[in-house]
This record gives C-alpha cells, sequence and structure tokens, in this order.
C-alpha cells in the first residue's frame, strides 16, 4: 500500500487530525526561507545533494512555537541544539546569539508576529564525496531557517487522536539516543506508517522491555484518578513540552509518576494526551481500537491544556 504524496507545498491532509497537523495558511505559499544567511523563496531554497543532511541525515534541528511576539522556551531549545551539535560533534559555526538572531531575522523577513512554527535545521554540510565519514565534511555547515503560520488544528482539540501500538520499538540510548534531536528518524517515520496504514494519526512505541515509551514524535501521557502518568524518559525524547507539563501539573494539579506502565494501564486509564511544540497539550480519544475515557477531551486534560496556554501565553 503506498501512501499519497502532496503535490503542493501544503501537506496533504493539513487541515485534519494528525499529531503534525495544522489549520491550512495560504500565507505559507510566500514565505521566504533562511539558507546560509540569505533568504529564498519555497521554490528556489535548496541544498546540495552532497550536504550531509540529505546524504545520511547528519544534523541537528529544533522546532520552535512564535507566540504573540514571543519565542517559546528558547533558551530550552537552545539548550538542547547545542548539547546535541555537541554530542555529533557538529560545529554549528555560530553561537547562541548568532542562531538566535538568524531566527528572528526570518521573522523579521517574514513580518511574522504569532501563531508562527519555526523549524532551524543545522546539517554537517557539503562533502567531498557523499559517504558517512564525517572527515569528508569540506567544514561548514549547512544552516536552515523555516518559518510558517501554523496554527493548532481545533478539530484536533475537540476529537482527539487515535493511537496504533507500532511493532517498531523505541531506540535504546546505546543504539539512538532521543535526546538528540537528529535528523535521522527512520523507525519513527516506519511506526508512523504503520499507524496511518491502520486508520489511525500517531504510532505509540514500547521500549525494548515492553513498557510504553513514546509516540513517534510525541510525547505520551496518561491520568488515573489525579495521578498523571508518563515513562521514565530512558526511551523517549527529550521533550520541553513535556518537561514543562511534569512541571506544571506537580505544581498546580497533583502528582506526578514517571514510571514504567503497560498498555493494559493504558487502555483502562481515565484519560490520555500527548505533548509538543506544534501542537502543545492533545487529547487521545482511543488506542489500538480501545476508546479512552468518554473518547474526547477529558476535563483534566483540559485544564492541563489552558494552564499551558497561560503559561506560553496564548491566552
Amino acid at each position: 500500500m503506498e501512501l499519497s504524496l502532496a503535490t503542493s507545498s501544503e501537506p496533504v491532509g493539513a487541515t485534519s487530525m494528525g499529531a503534525q497537523g495544522y489549520a491550512s495558511d495560504d500565507r505559507n505559499e510566500h514565505v521566504r526561507i533562511y539558507v546560509n544567511g540569505q533568504f529564498f523563496t519555497r521554490s528556489t531554497a535548496t541544498v546540495s545533494v552532497f550536504d550531509a543532511g540529505f546524504v545520511l541525515g547528519d544534523g541537528v534541528w529544533e522546532g520552535l512555537r512564535l507566540v504573540r511576539g514571543n519565542l517559546v522556551a528558547l533558551d530550552d531549545h537552545l539548550n538542547r541544539l547545542f548539547e546535541g551539535a555537541n554530542a555529533i560533534q557538529l560545529d554549528i559555526g555560530m553561537d547562541r546569539k548568532g542562531v538566535e538572531d538568524a531566527i528572528r531575522a526570518t521573522l523579521a523577513e517574514n513580518d511574522m508576529h504569532d501563531d508562527v512554527h519555526i523549524r532551524l535545521m543545522i546539517t554537517r554540510g557539503m562533502k567531498k564525496t557523499p559517504n558517512q565519514d564525517p572527515r569528508f565534511a569540506l567544514g561548514k555547515p549547512t544552516i536552515v531557517v523555516v518559518a510558517e503560520y501554523k496554527a493548532p488544528n481545533p478539530i484536533t482539540m475537540k476529537k482527539g487522536l487515535k493511537l496504533l501500538t507500532s511493532t517498531v520499538r523505541c531506540s535504546t540510548p546505546d543504539v539512538f539516543d532521543l535526546r538528540l534531536n537528529s535528523h535521522s528518524r527512520l523507525n519513527y517515520i516506519q511506526a508512523l506508517i504503520q499507524a496511518i496504514n491502520a486508520g489511525c494519526d500517531e504510532a505509540l512505541m514500547l521500549d525494548q522491555r515492553g513498557f510504553v515509551a513514546s509516540c513517534n514524535s510525541t510525547n505520551f501521557f496518561i491520568l488515573r484518578g489525579r495521578e498523571l502518568w508518563t515513562s521514565t524518559g530512558s526511551y523517549c525524547f527529550n521533550g520541553i513540552t513535556r518537561a514543562k507539563t511534569i512541571e506544571l501539573y506537580a505544581e498546580e494539579m497533583g502528582v506526578v509518576q514517571q514510571k514504567d506502565f503497560t498498555l493494559a494501564e493504558v487502555y483502562s486509564a481515565d484519560e490520555a494526551f500527548i505533548t509538543g511544540t506544534l501542537g502543545g497539550i492533545t487529547p487521545i480519544a482511543a488506542v489500538d481500537g480501545r476508546t479512552i475515557g468518554d473518547g474526547g477531551t477529558g476535563p483534566v486534560t483540559r485544564a492541563i491544556n489552558d494552564s499551558y496556554l497561560r503559561r506560553i501565553g496564548v491566552v
């Protein structure tokens, strides 16, 4: 079974359900893209076939959100970016201020102030020949900033998402450390394809022992009574929204447990949701065909979402 591909700059189902879904905005057809200090239209923004990111996914990235002129959790994102680059000995060629200036220059070029999602991508740059060896890199990184108007899809918040538990397991830290935001995500794409082919929106993924770890692009939470459960963090993404959610729930609402738990405990949860930069707090309606709670947005999930939106300045 083949997946249909988008033929325009907006993805297929841009207004449909999905963890990466968002409300379509015609302004995105005209955004200008930052590539190594210059700006290009969507159709002319390119990198070389010899770029390390294209050759092997050799690079790091961040997704950031602009809300009412504020870059949400900017310091946290820059910390994760530079830690990831250091882990793979990638010289970004800029300090933190330089990276921030590139982001803000892109926003200024497009006169953007609100409801914007930014994808910052940095690779090891051009290589002498397309191979794995980083010693063939020519020494200058490729830096790309894509800023688009992306408001979370309101339909998703009302109806929730459907998850399928994938047969593909989350990587272990000795194989691929998920604290590193790398361009190499093929196993997570495979998991998502399984979910899509089964008519679901996102894949729920287990760790190597069979405990719930994360989703293919987001982090996963369940509510059992007034306790909020999420994985230990050993096999899930180093999510900034995840950390903020744990913090706000512990401060305002109740007990948070970062622990091992099973699919059986998910199926009997009172509520469930996922967290991510673009969608924030997104409710889960069903897992593996099992309705969670009443199949909509539960009252505690709604309260968590309201608190999170206040904290980032949306309301």
